[in-house]
């Protein structure tokens, strides 16, 4: 990986490695965060194992189309039903909190308070976005968070409380991009719940097309 100086910039993102590592050093600024996600790069690092900030550009993007967005049979019915509502924007500071906590022990846990505070930051200068899945009691029951660049979104997290209530929370993340133009929901890593929700891999140039589009 290639070193960051205190100058505002960054390395080629085609010299990251065949697993995407790219850079490490810098900070969390907004104005270094925003200069990197407009260049497909993002920070990630487990906040126990690693003293300095690495960034990560993988070569090969898993993402969801918004008009793409698979909706499964038995997710439908949820939806149908009636039992939650959705907001964006709301809850920020209690999602992404939500978020870490459920992964904070773990020991490669990436979401510490250094992350947590520099995106509360980006989300107060309207750069990063919550949306919200609250149950029948008006208890928060999922959600995911993001920074919005441009007419895409880089998913950064999600969490459930109650069943599939992440994938209401994506679902509904989708269908707002379509209605505003929306182009791309960055999903960073592919998983299984992803990829049965319409994931699949774009390649890194075609990825930064349409992100400057």
């Amino acid at each position: 990986m290639i070193p960051l100086s205190e100058e505002l910039v960054f390395p080629d993102p085609h010299l990251a490695n065949d697993e995407g590592w790219l850079a490490y050093g810098g900070d969390l600024s907004p104005e270094r965060l925003l200069l990197a996600y407009s260049q497909g790069i993002f920070p990630w690092f487990g906040f126990r194992m690693h003293e300095e900030i690495q960034w990560y550009c993988p070569m090969e993007r898993f993402v969801i189309f918004p008009n793409e967005i698979h909706i499964s049979h038995s997710m439908r019915t949820l939806i149908n039903k009636g039992t939650y509502s959705i907001t964006v924007n709301q809850a920020f500071d209690d999602v992404i909190e939500y978020c870490a906590a459920l992964r904070f022990h773990e020991w490669g846990a990436w979401l510490g308070p250094q992350m947590i505070k520099a995106y509360k930051l980006m989300h107060q200068l309207g750069h990063a976005t919550s949306v919200e899945v609250w149950n029948s009691k008006s208890q928060l029951a999922g959600g995911l968070y993001g920074i919005t660049l441009k007419r895409c979104f880089f998913g950064e997290s999600m969490f459930s409380l109650e069943p599939n209530t992440s994938k209401l929370a994506l679902i509904a993340l989708a269908y707002t991009m379509q209605k505003n133009g929306g182009k791309l929901i960055d999903c960073q890593f592919e998983t299984p719940h992803l990829r049965s929700m319409g994931g699949r891999y774009i390649p890194y140039d075609e990825y930064m097309a349409i992100l400057n589009a």
